[in-house]
């Protein structure tokens, strides 16, 4: 019998909303209410999704081993789940499938179901001007030239173009744009720059080589992202391995985690891809400066917690002085965190920064909610909004005037498109304040 996942809040409010009432909130902005001759604007909307590229098609090596059947695979299920020091009353098996590939029992895939409520509310209940792709565009291992017995041309149809390709029809400017995550670098630095080569000439999407800057068009010059490879800057430093203990703390060790995806930076330019960003962010004239990138800086699984340390101490303080709010994925949730700033800055900045992770756009995850708590007593600068795992799930975000709102998005698993919004959180703009 396949296994279901209830979603479940860890912390923060959650409200469930119709679709009738979606449509009236997208209306909504933060600026004052229209006079008779002034209409209010919807503002600038931006669609965001982020470890998309999981397809029941293209197995991982262990699925091709273990060929679970339903009982085997919940039983993995709960081995898992304890292994990862989660509290064992709170055991959940995420939803499964049976590959078409193996014909073992595996997790289910949301590509397909979120894909299509994405192109829905965006055409019914919001507006959606651009939208950011986070990484992991393409699991297990990015494209890999051939090398796993499958054509990367279909690869790219099935993950890419197919689903995503063209998600919004108006504006006809409406463009995706891409950065990568550790999965699409796993089996080479080629099969990375192929997908970048790819992206560059399929319609619908922008990316212009692992990092870049760029200015929407919607934006009329006054949003810029500014996307990094987080990949390659981990690549280029140590990060240590993460384990926790029972109680769900961090545990301390030295042991150097060797990173499982083929993108050592190989240029000076790629190597100071942090001073880069700095530098960046602080010559940028844009209004909204946002940083989209695929590893997070704070998240709430348990087990990306030593990266995150590393991105906090190396581009962390640049987002404190001169961002707006730092987007990622790499956790399969849904996520909003606020940083002080304090750590880095030596004091607490006048707004924290904002960030928003997006990674539930095809494969789930459980939120930890004892490492959670250890995260919270540990770290006074860092504060969790809102965390929900379990799900599948998209985010939108609107800007207007000095004002943002972000709605986390959840779809359901039954198959159909409607969607929830799961919980809405409004922001200022604070790039101008250092």
């Amino acid at each position: 019998m396949k296994q279901t996942s209830q979603k479940k809040p860890a912390f923060g409010l959650s409200l469930t909303i119709t679709p009738l009432m979606v449509f009236a909130m997208a209306l909504q902005s933060c600026a004052p209410p229209a006079t008779d001759d002034q209409p209010q604007s919807p503002g600038i909307g931006v669609l965001i999704f982020g470890d998309s590229g999981y397809h029941l098609n293209y197995p991982d090596e262990d699925d091709y081993d273990d060929l679970f059947n339903d009982a085997d695979y919940r039983q993995n299920e709960w081995k898992k789940w304890l292994e990862d020091k989660r509290p064992e009353e709170e055991f959940e098996a995420r939803p499964s499938a049976v590959s078409p590939i193996t014909g073992g029992t595996v997790p289910a895939t949301g590509i397909h179901r979120v894909a299509a409520a994405m192109r829905r509310f965006c055409a019914e209940a919001a507006t959606c001007d651009f939208g950011l792709m986070l990484g992991d565009n393409i699991y297990p291992s990015g494209a890999t030239l051939g090398a796993d017995g499958f054509d990367d041309a279909q690869r790219f149809e099935d993950m890419l173009s197919g689903p995503f390709g063209k998600l919004v029809t108006t504006p006809e400017s409406y463009t995706t744009y891409v950065t990568l995550g550790n999965h699409d670098w796993e089996t080479s630095r080629e099969g990375g720059f192929a997908q970048i080569e790819y992206l560059q000439k399929a319609g619908g999407f922008y990316i212009d080589g692992p990092y870049y800057s760029v200015k929407p068009a919607a934006g009329n010059g006054e949003i810029e992202l500014f996307i990094i490879d987080t990949s390659m800057i981990l690549a280029a430093t140590t990060v240590r391995e993460d384990y926790l203990n029972d109680d769900g703390s961090e545990m301390i060790t030295d042991e150097i985690a060797e990173p499982d995806y083929a993108v050592e930076p190989m240029t000076d330019a790629e190597r100071a891809q942090p001073g880069w960003l700095e530098a960046a962010l602080k010559a940028s004239t844009a209004k909204w400066k946002f940083v989209v990138a695929h590893h997070p800086i704070w998240s709430s699984s348990g087990s990306k917690f030593e990266q995150a340390r590393v991105l906090r101490e190396l581009i962390l303080p640049a987002m404190c002085r001169y961002a707006d709010a730092y987007l990622a994925g790499h956790d399969h949730t849904l996520e909003i965190h606020t940083d002080s700033c304090a750590a880095v800055l030596g004091e607490a900045s006048a707004l924290p920064l904002v960030q928003i992770v997006s990674g539930a756009a095809s494969k789930q995850r459980p939120v930890n909610t004892a490492f959670m708590r250890h995260q919270e007593r540990n770290y006074p600068e860092h504060k969790t909004v809102m965390a929900e795992g379990l799900l599948w799930g998209f985010s939108h975000l609107t800007l207007q005037g000095d004002s943002a709102e972000v709605r986390m998005m959840t779809v359901p698993e039954d198959g159909g498109s409607e969607v929830t919004v799961s919980y809405v959180y409004q922001f200022k703009r604070r790039s101008h304040l250092h």
